[in-house]
């Protein structure tokens, strides 16, 4: 079993992911930082988490995450969110996100598995 992407521009999205969880931990103290990259395989689908530790996402960023040019960062152009959207939807793919003011937040990037040539 294998996903079938554009490896360059997946790597994008989880560099884009990485990079948003390491400057929100830069808001916490260095003691409570923690970030986890997992993958597994679910139901026909290769997911992948970057979970952090940070601040969290407040109701009212959330609902704007994914809107084009909408940042919460000094120096942000708000359109790493809506790009990585993109690049998924072009692979039959899913971004989803949930959070917790206060207690992290944690990224899914959901793509389709499909069955490589010769396998049953």
């Amino acid at each position: 079993i294998s996903v079938l992407v554009d490896r360059v521009q997946i790597e994008q999205v989880l560099l884009n992911l990485i990079r948003n969880a390491l400057d929100a931990l830069e808001e916490v103290p260095t003691e409570r930082r923690r970030l986890a990259l997992r993958a597994r395989t679910e139901n026909g689908w290769a997911l992948a988490l970057v979970e952090d530790s940070g601040p969290g996402i407040a109701p009212e960023v959330m609902a704007r995450l994914f809107d084009p040019f909408f940042t919460t960062k000094i120096n942000g152009m708000g359109m790493g969110l809506p790009i990585s959207q993109t690049i998924l939807d072009k692979h039959g793919g899913k971004l989803s996100v949930s959070s917790e003011v206060g207690a992290g937040t944690c990224f899914q990037v959901r793509l389709p598995l499909s069955r490589t040539a010769g396998e049953a």
